[in-house]
């Protein structure tokens, strides 16, 4: 079955690889020590046609990220599944790392979280169809995020007001990829088919995907799978050790689609082992064999009668483990283990648009219920020991147009989070020979509280301009409060805190966007303040594998307190394009963009691993069938340094592409093919991320040449 997944991926390539508490307690929270316990519309049911209907001759728009007027009170970009599959990264991070506003983590190549606006970890939520990943990529930057891009449809970005219906962990944004896993429509003649791959020069690396929809009657069907594999990557002057990786994964799902909706489920199934580079880790083979099977459901039901417009829900459950090792084959010794098993579930009602005195208001409510059960192990104590955190939560989105030029919009999200775990308290001083700390039970409660509201104005020349406040709360993660100990693959000693409050931010943001015409742009500005900013807090300590080596020489593990502080981010963010002439059959055009984030604490100082301000710019053609670009993004150094950081250099990152795409008849059965190659750092400059906690000792891969292609009728 991997052999064929393999060949039909890559058969259109040439050639194949070798509450804080409850709001009494927020000023002086306490912690709850528990005894332990005993071991009437009418709609057609939609049809998908077999093959992509032809290219316009002057399509809007060819910059990776398309500019969306759907959800205007949202800063949004978005990644179409040609955009992702040129890109070719192993990684959510790698795939929109060039976008403005959003940078990777780059622990390595499949290891690689997106970072927006400075914010990761714990502020990033990803999904696939509007479920969570449910796998442990928030909890560090060398755990992988288990949605790979080659089967994404599409992949965006939602930042602001948006991300109040996914979640209070959802603050920083959300990266959400779209997929047909649970099939909406059924393929005109019952089936439709892709396949898509790529070959990359830098690693000697390999991936490939198939895809399958078909259906008949009230029934459709999907099944996906895909394998990806590299070696060690090229970094100017030599190799990158240790940064090989291989993944694979498979899904199958299926719907019963009716007059008024759809209801389907569906199963995936994911499988990777990855090295992780750096110093350290190379010596001792370090990497992570990751596993993850997952069960979701999702339905519509278009009401059109009593108030009710349309209702819909989503359902997911999801098993995962990791585990980090050192050494490989019969030297191979597991140094923790990691496990998550989690149910999400979401039910929204949006209600049909009624007139009021004010204008015409439209909207939804919903609610969301979920749990976790979160451990990990380590060596020869708990790591993390077994905890629990359910959360119920209520929605409320409300648009209310005044004029047909103006409009407002509200969102308000209210949420229980119960966590229960172990804490620990540890002494004050971490000079050896330290005390060992104390172990307890804890149970907390929070009641994070979110709302939103803006203001959105047409004018002219379509632009739109919009101002939005926000103030969001979140509850701390179990990680945050209960973690204790070594981190194996990052090399840190990690001490949570379980006295840890509601973090909040109020935020105001303006924007202006134009996403038709020959000029089209989008620009943002806005700023955040923090009250109880949640940080990993570097003390310059450092430790071996239990806390008694705190401060011992020679010890190897940098000492990591999570903790609180106010901070304030300020940035922005701008991209634009522009069809600057007709040429051929096409059309020639500039593009650019820029962004920015400054972040300090209430102390001036800065908060660290925050991305260094970008500019770049590049020239693109587009016709019915050929896209080219070429693109140079330059990042400056950053010198704003948090506690024991380093300063990172500035590098300019030029990259290249070409494609063309052609529809070859075949009766009712036409094929569109694409072929293009894309080059990357083609400067082969020395790239290193600020954001990433291996920068001093990893580079980025050096110049790499991509081919690839697709294939779907």
């Amino acid at each position: 079955m991997k052999r064929a997944v393999w060949v039909a991926g890559l058969a259109c390539l040439v050639g194949t690889p070798s509450s804080s508490e409850v709001r009494a307690q927020e000023e002086l929270p306490e912690i709850t020590v528990r005894a332990p316990k005993p071991a009437k519309r009418r709609a057609r049911v939609a049809v998908r046609p077999a093959a992509p209907a032809p290219t316009p001759a002057l399509p809007p728009s060819t910059a990776p990220e398309e500019l969306r007027m759907d959800a205007p009170l949202a800063s949004e970009s978005r990644l179409t599944a040609e955009h992702v599959l040129a890109r070719g990264a192993a990684s959510l991070g790698d795939t929109l790392g060039t976008t403005p506003g959003v940078s990777a983590t780059s622990f390595s190549p499949v290891a690689s979280r997106p970072v927006i606006r400075g914010l990761g970890g714990f502020r990033i939520r990803t999904q696939e169809d509007g479920i969570g990943t449910a796998d442990m990529a928030n909890l560090g930057e060398d755990h992988a995020v288990s949605i790979d891009p080659l089967v994404a449809g599409q992949v965006e970005v939602i930042r602001g007001p948006g991300t109040l219906r996914y979640g209070s962990q959802a603050t920083g944004g959300v990266v959400s990829a779209s997929n047909n896993r649970i099939p909406t429509t059924i393929p005109r003649n019952g089936i439709a088919f892709e396949a898509r791959g790529g070959l990359n020069s830098v690693s000697n690396g390999a991936d490939g995907a198939v895809l399958l929809d078909a259906g008949g009657g009230n029934v459709a069907i999907h099944a996906d799978a895909y394998r990806r594999q590299a070696g060690n990557y090229r970094i100017p002057g030599g190799v990158q050790a240790n940064s090989s990786y291989r993944a694979e994964g498979h899904a199958v799902g299926g719907s019963y689609i009716f007059e008024r909706g759809f209801i389907g489920m569906s199963f995936q199934n994911t499988a990777m082992t990855y090295f992780i580079p750096g110093i350290d880790s190379a010596k001792v083979k370090n990497h992570i064999d990751l596993h993850q099977k997952k069960w979701t459901s999702r339905g519509e039901l278009r009401v059109g009668e009593s108030g009710i417009d349309t209702v819909r829900y989503w359902l997911g459950y999801t098993d995962y483990h990791h585990n980090e090792i050192n050494g490989v084959g019969a030297d191979a010794e597991i140094g923790s283990r990691f496990k998550n098993r989690e149910l999400e579930s979401r039910v929204e009602v949006a209600h049909l648009p009624f007139a009021t005195g004010l204008g015409e208001l439209r909207g939804s409510a919903g609610l969301q219920w979920g749990q976790r059960d979160l451990s990990v192990a380590g060596a020869t104590e708990a790591l993390l020991a077994p905890t629990q955190t359910s959360n119920l939560a209520t929605f409320l989105f409300e648009e209310l147009r005044m004029t047909p030029r103006l409009r407002a919009q509200a969102a308000l999200r209210i949420e229980q989070t119960n966590t229960n775990g172990t804490g620990a308290r540890f002494p004050a001083t971490f000079l050896p020979p330290p005390d060992q700390p104390t172990i307890f039970p804890v149970e907390r409660r929070f009641l994070p509280v979110s709302a939103s509201a803006g203001l959105l104005y047409d004018l002219p020349h379509d632009i739109v301009a919009r101002v939005t406040v926000q103030h969001v709360e979140r509850a701390p993660d179990p990680i945050e409060m209960f973690y204790k100990g070594p981190h194996d693959t990052p090399r840190t000693f990690e001490i949570g805190d379980p006295a840890m409050t509601l973090e909040k931010a109020d935020t105001v943001e303006l924007g202006l966007k134009r996403a038709r015409g020959d000029t089209r742009f989008e620009a943002s500005i806005y700023y955040s303040r923090y009250q109880n900013f949640i940080f990993k807090n570097f003390t310059g300590i450092r430790c071996n594998e239990n806390f008694a080596s705190c401060g011992a020489p020679g010890a190897t593990y940098d000492q990591i307190i999570y903790s609180q502080r106010d901070a304030r981010f300020v940035g922005g963010e701008i991209q634009i394009e522009h069809d600057v002439a007709r040429i051929w059959n096409g059309v020639f055009g500039v593009e650019a963009q820029y962004d920015i984030v400054h972040a300090t604490f209430a102390d001036g100082g800065f908060v660290p691993k925050i991305p260094p301000q970008r500019l770049g710019g590049g020239l693109y053609y587009r016709d019915a069938n050929w896209t080219a670009r070429v693109n140079l993004l330059h990042a400056f150094a950053q010198t704003n340094l948090g506690a024991f950081e380093t300063p990172t250099p500035d590098f300019n990152l030029l990259n290249a592409e070409v494609s063309h795409t052609t529809t070859l008849p075949n009766g009712n059965w036409p094929v569109a093919l694409t072929v293009g190659l894309k080059g990357e750092n083609l400067l082969n400059a020395d790239i290193r991320f600020h954001q990433s906690y291996k920068k001093d000792e990893v580079l980025q891969p050096g110049r790499n040449i991509r081919l690839f292609a697709s294939m779907k009728f």
